[in-house]
């Protein structure tokens, strides 16, 4: 029998000592609904202005979330008043966007899709995210939640310099999965930071 690694033994303590299993799927269900609600509330304000913005200012955008979320960490409070959990909704949603837009192209200036049918995309993708999560769930067993929330900005913010580069290539990588495999990648670290700070508490 080999010894357990430390890993293990910590991820042990936090499971009895919460005296129930995780439930993950329902978690980030929970975490997705309250993204959309803000997407669905922002369709009815603003439409699907997004249509606009070409995959590499989606990018941008992320990159811009992102980096305040670590600004914030590691100066320890925000002028402005927004938080961290604002931020990590707007990288989740604002990933979705480029899923869209990387499978629909860009609208050129019209608004040319209903919230309905944004809402619709928005789904799809959502959908896809969470059946990913699932798959490496699986084979990581929960090993996201032995990691810290500063983790999941720092591994964001890895995922848009190589979307970034990436983009500078014009696609044409080597062994990279992609533009799409890095947002997806990028909205579920997102989903683990809300997890963390809205249903676990966590700072």
């Amino acid at each position: 029998m080999y010894p357990r690694t430390q890993c293990v033994w910590e991820f042990e303590y936090r499971y009895t000592k919460m005296n129930k299993p995780y439930n993950t799927n329902e978690e980030f269900k929970t975490v997705l609904k309250n993204c959309r609600d803000l997407f669905a509330k922002k369709l009815h304000d603003y439409g699907a202005a997004w249509r606009i913005l070409r995959p590499a200012s989606v990018t941008d955008q992320l990159y811009i979330k992102v980096n305040r979320i670590r600004s914030i960490e590691m100066k320890g409070h925000s002028e402005v008043g927004e938080d961290i959990v604002g931020e990590f909704v707007a990288i989740v949603n604002y990933g979705l966007v480029g899923q869209i837009q990387l499978a629909l192209g860009p609208s050129l200036g019209e608004n040319d899709m209903t919230p309905e049918q944004a809402l619709e995309l928005y789904d799809k993708y959502a959908a896809e995210a969470l059946e990913l999560m699932m798959k490496k769930n699986h084979d990581y067993d929960e090993a996201w939640r032995l990691m810290r929330v500063s983790s999941y900005t720092d591994l964001i913010l890895m995922k848009v310099f190589r979307t970034k580069q990436i983009e500078d290539l014009d696609g044409a990588t080597m062994v990279s999965e992609g533009v799409a495999a890095n947002y997806m990648d990028m909205i579920n670290y997102a989903v683990f930071g809300l997890i963390k700070l809205t249903i676990e508490g966590e700072n």
